[in-house]
């Protein structure tokens, strides 16, 4: 499994204040300590307004000076071509939807053409519930993605999780499980699947989150996940991660390395 710290998000304070700031010296300490993780996901805001400055700066101190690959979090296309030229080997685009960007073609055109892999998220301007929709919806973006000359091995799809207190989080829990499955049996040849587990816990108290997330990723890994975009600094998550590749023979298991 790929793991993909989510920890430099939009509700990380220390982060975003480092950020406003201009504080590399902050920066780089809360990225070497997410250094354990397999790439790190790298978000500047959620409408994409500042990432043009920002995205930047950030993806030079994790890819170039802490030497993690990285996941870019925007639908900013200036953004994106910027930080696309600093790194040393293709990132992770995060994401592409039924609804976002506006310019899906010069989007397609910019991962095939740097030798990125893009996430193809399963949403219009919410996620469907319906099991049904969100391959449909996959299958669209997969349409276009190959099209564009972006081979399947270079694409994640992500069922696109909501949180199990929303009024239908159940079902859409059990729809996007289906829709792992029936990606993972039907499309040849394959691509990889991926999901942001935090999503899970949305709204939960704090006492509760993490406890959430480390038994649904395990219950997600179940139906052949790939990839995971998940909080590397709690240890119930941490244990979580290395039971499943322990699990899945991907290291060797040694009861002394569970904290």
């Amino acid at each position: 499994m790929i793991v993909i710290a989510d920890n430099l998000n939009t509700r990380n304070k220390t982060y975003m204040e480092a950020l406003r700031n201009k504080n590399k010296r902050t920066i780089l300490e809360i990225v070497k300590n997410l250094s354990h993780a397999d790439m790190i996901n790298v978000q500047c805001s959620l409408d994409g307004s500042v990432d043009e400055e920002n995205l930047p700066f950030v993806v030079d101190i994790v890819h170039n000076e802490v030497g993690k690959n990285v996941c870019l979090d925007t639908r900013n296309l200036s953004a994106l071509k910027s930080s696309i030229s600093l790194c040393k080997s293709p990132p992770l685009i995060n994401y592409i939807s039924a609804t976002e960007p506006e310019d899906k073609e010069e989007m397609l055109e910019l991962v095939a053409n740097s030798g990125a892999s893009l996430i193809i998220r399963a949403t219009k301007a919410t996620p469907p519930s319906s099991l049904e929709a969100k391959l449909q919806i996959v299958e669209d973006l997969l349409e276009m993605s190959n099209f564009a000359d972006i081979p399947n091995e270079r694409l994640f799809a992500d069922p696109s999780l909501v949180h199990i207190g929303r009024g239908v989080g159940q079902k859409h829990i059990a729809n996007s499980t289906e829709c792992i499955k029936i990606l993972k049996d039907l499309i040849e040849p394959p691509i990889k699947t991926i999901a942001w587990i935090s999503n899970i816990s949305s709204g939960m108290p704090l006492t509760l989150r993490k406890k959430i997330e480390s038994a649904f990723l395990c219950y997600f890994a179940g139906a052949g996940l790939d990839a995971a975009m998940v909080d590397v600094l709690d240890k119930d998550i941490r244990n979580a991660i290395y039971l499943i590749k322990s699990f899945r023979d991907e290291i060797v298991f040694s009861p002394a390395d569970i904290s």
